[in-house]
């Protein structure tokens, strides 16, 4: 696959760290787990965004744009990472908040994210829950047009053929990393949300012959209208890069158990699994995506469905930034207590 023939820009700090999780496989008395640092890819905190957005930043500039648009919901690490990026370029970014939880702590709605897309000086709108929002900033997009100004569009999640090819580099890196070590890989496990990531990694893996299957546990929809999402957006990707035949629909597979009762809604599991990874490797997950992933990891190995002899690499797509967001579900909401200070 020929990367080179697409405008790109250099974001990532690249290879991210392939690590064993030594204490987590014994607590767990499982597989081998592995986990893919992609949390630390360098911009804005890190994020699996920062991959997409080499493709996608460098496609605006090639389109001589000015300003970068995008959405997401109200504690996006794609929005954050997005508009980072728009800055390091020289571009404006315009952000569409989503308020797909109308229920959030100050702390949602003020810190975390949003914090963080003030700081970089995104131009903020937010939108109720339930619209089409991709179809809302192509009206902003739009009303900038008749301003004179050249905008770039980037869909929710950067999750378009262009956005994927993040992954597809993000692929081939892993598995470079596993034939160097001599790492026989069972399978790839991350948080499946708006499908670029999942996407990606299966084409970049089909695309090199890998035979390393891909689960992902979804955030949000259901296991059939994951699976079929994540398809559509393999089967343009797979054709955006002129790979031949076609793309083999069979190996998308995802897992719909964890997503508890809606997107960004706190589930136990969620914060066990986020608590378990800092007090026993000292890494943080998210609590929309990573968390809910990771607790799928953990409830499968309980299970048996991963077994001991196996390696299983959990693809870390950052996001810790929005840890802010939710002190209450973890019970730190309330500040030290006059008692605990010295």
């Amino acid at each position: 696959m020929n990367l080179a023939r697409f405008p790109r820009v250099r974001l990532t700090h690249a290879p991210t760290a392939l690590e064993h999780l030594a204490n987590l496989t014994r607590l767990l008395d499982g597989p081998d787990i592995f986990i893919k640092r992609d949390d630390n890819t360098g911009l804005a905190t890190g994020g699996n965004k920062t991959r997409k957005l080499e493709f996608l930043i460098g496609e605006a500039l090639a389109q001589k744009a000015t300003r970068v648009l995008t959405q997401g919901a109200t504690q996006s690490n794609h929005v954050r990472q997005t508009v980072a990026a728009a800055r390091k370029f020289g571009l404006e970014a315009t952000v569409l908040l989503e308020e797909r939880i109308g229920d959030g702590s100050p702390d949602y709605y003020g810190s975390g994210n949003v914090f963080l897309d003030r700081l970089f000086g995104a131009t903020i709108e937010t939108r109720p829950g339930g619209l089409d929002m991709n179809a809302e900033i192509a009206a902003v997009g739009e009303g900038l047009r008749e301003k004179g100004e050249v905008p770039y569009l980037i869909p929710g999640g950067g999750s378009n053929e262009v956005g994927a090819l993040g992954y597809v580099v993000c692929a081939q890196e892993l598995v470079a990393q596993a034939n160097e070590s001599a790492l026989k890989i069972d399978c790839v496990v991350h948080a499946t949300g708006s499908t670029g990531t999942q996407a990606g990694l299966l084409v970049g893996l089909e695309g090199q012959n890998a035979h390393i299957p891909v689960l992902g546990v979804s955030v949000r929809a259901p296991k059939e209208k994951q699976e079929e999402n994540v398809a559509i957006l393999a089967r343009k990707t797979w054709e955006f890069l002129g790979c031949r035949g076609d793309f083999p629909r069979g190996t998308v597979v995802v897992n719909s158990d964890y997503v508890g009762e809606g997107y960004g809604r706190p589930t136990p599991a969620m914060v066990e699994a986020v608590t378990l990874l800092a007090r026993h490797e000292g890494i943080l997950l998210d609590p929309v995506y990573t968390g809910k992933g990771f607790a799928g990891l953990i409830d499968l190995i309980r299970k048996g469905f991963f077994r001991k002899g196996q390696n299983v690499v959990f693809i870390h797509t950052g996001g810790s930034a929005g840890l802010w967001g939710y002190r209450d579900a973890f019970g730190f909401a309330d500040p030290l207590a006059r008692s605990d200070r010295r």
